[in-house]
Parts: C-alpha cells; sequence; structure tokens
C-alpha cells in the first residue's frame, strides 16, 4: 500500500496574509504541517500543491515535494478537492500508483505524525473508504426555528436540562487530516467518498485562520514549552552571513578618533569553531561595511570574508558558483534589509531574533537569541544536531 500525504498550500491568503509561510514558532506554518508528516510512520512520500514560489521554497527546505498547481485551480473559489486530484494526477504520473491519499492542512499546526497514521491504517479497515480527524463534542446545539426562535438540535430544550456528558455522542470535525482510498476518490471527486471511518482526536487548540489565531497558537506554544527547533535541511553545503547584527548586537563604539569597536559574543565564535569541526558546512561573512574589525573577526575565526559590498546577491552567486554549491543548498543569516535579497534567494533563510520585521517574515529560522548574543552559537548547535541525527 502506497500511501502519499498531500498539502495545499496557495500563496494567497485574505485572513492572513502570507499565512502558510508565516512562522510560527520560528518555523513556516507549512514547515510544521510537512514535519508532522513525514514523522508519520505510514506516509511514503510528502508532496505541497502550491502556486507560490516562496511556499515551494519553503516545502523543499523542509523536505517535501512540490506539485506545482495551475492557476485556474489556485483561486480563492477553487477547492481543496481541485487540488487533491491534480496533485494525484502528477504524483501518479512520476511513479507508483497511490493507493491511500492523505490530505493535510497548514492552518491546522498542531497536527501529529499519531493522529495521521491512525486517519491512514482507518481507509480500508471494516470497509471504509475513508476517514477523517474529529474530536469529541459535548455541547449543546442550537438553530433558529421558522418562527425566529431558538430550537435545540441535539436536545430538547423544552426538556428538564441534561447533563453534557449524558447527551447522544457526538463528534466536531477537526479539518486537519483526511484520508482517501485514492481510485474511490478520484471516482467520485470529493473527500467523503465512500463510508467514512471518524478517528477521534484531542480536540485540536487552535486552527490558524485570523491574526488573533498565530498569537494564541504562540501563547499556547510558550506555556507548553514546547517550541520546537524549526526543520533544518540535513543537505546544506554553506552558511553565509552577515555581520553587523549577526556576529554584533548592531551597536558601535567610536572614540574620539573616529575609530570603530563591536560587541562580539565568544559563545558564537566557540559554536562557528564547532561548526567546522562536526561539518563540511562552508562559511563566508559577507558584510556591506568596509571595516577592519569584519577582517579582524574573520581572521580569528579563520573564516573568509567579502566586504564592501553594497548589492549582496551578485556576490553571493559568484562565491555559492567558486565552491560549486546551488542556492537551494546554501542557509543566509540576515538581520536587515540590505540582507533580503539574499535571505529570498537562498533555500535556507535564517534571522536573529531582534532582525527587521521583513528579515523576520522571510526566515524559515529564527534563534530565540539576537544578534550577537549567542544567535549563532544557536544556530551552529542546531546545524551540528542535523548532522549527527
Amino acid at each position: 500500500m502506497r500511501c502519499v500525504a498531500v498539502i495545499p498550500a496557495r500563496g494567497g491568503s485574505k485572513g492572513v496574509p502570507r499565512k502558510n509561510v508565516r512562522p510560527l514558532g520560528g518555523m513556516p506554518l507549512v514547515a510544521r504541517t510537512i514535519a508532522a508528516a513525514r514523522a508519520a510512520e505510514l506516509v511514503d512520500a510528502v508532496y505541497v500543491s502550491t502556486d507560490d514560489a516562496e511556499v515551494a521554497a519553503a516545502a523543499r527546505a523542509a523536505g517535501a515535494e512540490v506539485v506545482d498547481r495551475p492557476a485556474e485551480i489556485s483561486g480563492d473559489e477553487a477547492s481543496s478537492e481541485s487540488a487533491l486530484l491534480h496533485a494525484l494526477d502528477m504524483i501518479e504520473a512520476e511513479g507508483d500508483p497511490v493507493d491511500v491519499l492523505v490530505f493535510l492542512q497548514c492552518t491546522s499546526p498542531f497536527t501529529t505524525s499519531n493522529e495521521i497514521d491512525a486517519c491512514a491504517a482507518a481507509v480500508g479497515r471494516d470497509g471504509a473508504v475513508c476517514s477523517f480527524a474529529a474530536a469529541p463534542d459535548h455541547g449543546f446545539l442550537w438553530t433558529i426555528g421558522d418562527d425566529g426562535f431558538a430550537v435545540g438540535m441535539n436536545h430538547d430544550h423544552a426538556q428538564p436540562r441534561k447533563r453534557r456528558q449524558d447527551l447522544p455522542p457526538q463528534f466536531r470535525e477537526t479539518g486537519s487530516v483526511y484520508a482517501m482510498n485514492a481510485i474511490a476518490f478520484r471516482a467520485a471527486g470529493v473527500r467523503f467518498c465512500g463510508p467514512a471511518a471518524l478517528v477521534p482526536v484531542a480536540a485540536a487548540p487552535v486552527e490558524i485562520d485570523h491574526e488573533e489565531d498565530f498569537a494564541l497558537a504562540e501563547a499556547m506554544l510558550a506555556l507548553r514549552g514546547a517550541v520546537e527547533a524549526p526543520a533544518i535541511p540535513a543537505g546544506l553545503k554553506a552558511l553565509v552571513m552577515d555581520f553587523d547584527g549577526v556576529f554584533t548586537d548592531d551597536r558601535v563604539l567610536v572614540d574620539q578618533d573616529g575609530r570603530e569597536a563591536v560587541f562580539a559574543s565568544r559563545s558564537d565564535g566557540m559554536g562557528l569553531g564547532r561548526l567546522k569541526k562536526f561539518t563540511d558546512i562552508r562559511l563566508l561573512i559577507l558584510s556591506k561595511e568596509p571595516n577592519p574589525v569584519v577582517s579582524a573577526r574573520g581572521r580569528k575565526l579563520a573564516i573568509e570574508v567579502r566586504q564592501g559590498i553594497d548589492d549582496k546577491l551578485p556576490a553571493l552567486d559568484r562565491w555559492l558558483a567558486e565552491h560549486g554549491i546551488s542556492r537551494a543548498e546554501a542557509a543566509y543569516m540576515g538581520n536587515d534589509v540590505n540582507d533580503l535579497d539574499c535571505m529570498r534567494a537562498v533555500g535556507f533563510p535564517i534571522a536573529p531574533a531582534d532582525a527587521c520585521l521583513e528579515a523576520l517574515e522571510i526566515a524559515r529560522y529564527v534563534t530565540k537569541a539576537k544578534g550577537g548574543r549567542g544567535a549563532l552559537r544557536e544556530l551552529c548547535e542546531a546545524l551540528i544536531r542535523t548532522r549527527s541525527a
């Protein structure tokens, strides 16, 4: 049985602009869903269907394959089913037939691999053709009657009030996970393509549809003490770093003769030394400002420096070409507007916690530490762990 997960993720979003690449807990929303799918034991491959280059880059960086979605099924009125059917066609055209199709949504950032496995396993069991995740719901439901007054739906409001636990069992569709027999889904064209197995799951903490949902989700992650480390691509070959605001806290000391000095972190230096020792990742400092202190720090850490560069992207491309490294295999850590082009170009953009808003929005990985105050050490240790995993 070949089980494939597909995550529809358009670039457009009315409720929350650029929602699918918006970082949550330092991780793009689409990457969180990819991570859950990749961790599921029954899922053989993970695909993201998108019409957006930035979403596609984030998906690839998180380890998913990408299906380019045509414009005619990418608008606000396009159904999820149209994207799933198109993705199924593209996937099967490239390889073996799909037996079970798992449909996941980025708006459910707390979906677990166990929930995905449970839904996938339910397809075909006891005659089930499809399955979906649903949370127990003990609420009293109401509607408006023909006379304009409230009428109980799952209870007789005119009778003595029952305890909630005495109501008939009922479940609320979470919208997080669906699984379908691929042949039946293709024939019916809808996710509920036959007898459906209900898979009980814990109530989803929050669904991301509005700005307030992001704030609530971040708060819940903090309360859990479980802000997951963002997914770091295992195949990175280069780390390119801005200097001011990355190696330093973006301050400068100027004496009466105009000589400049900066604050840097010894811990960051130790982290970069460990990264060089335990990985083969190439390092480069790429700085706009020509300054002897940049050269001195580069010599101290034995890291190549290229500075005095107003337009960083061509310089980055030249350096990558010299070493036979593609943009997709490179990470770039920047903190300000002159870093944005490079951050957009590489496969894995990174920002320290105190970077400018534009850089934070682009970044796939945002460190907890600030620039010049341990951000590089934190990143280096994460890269080392990725290589040793």
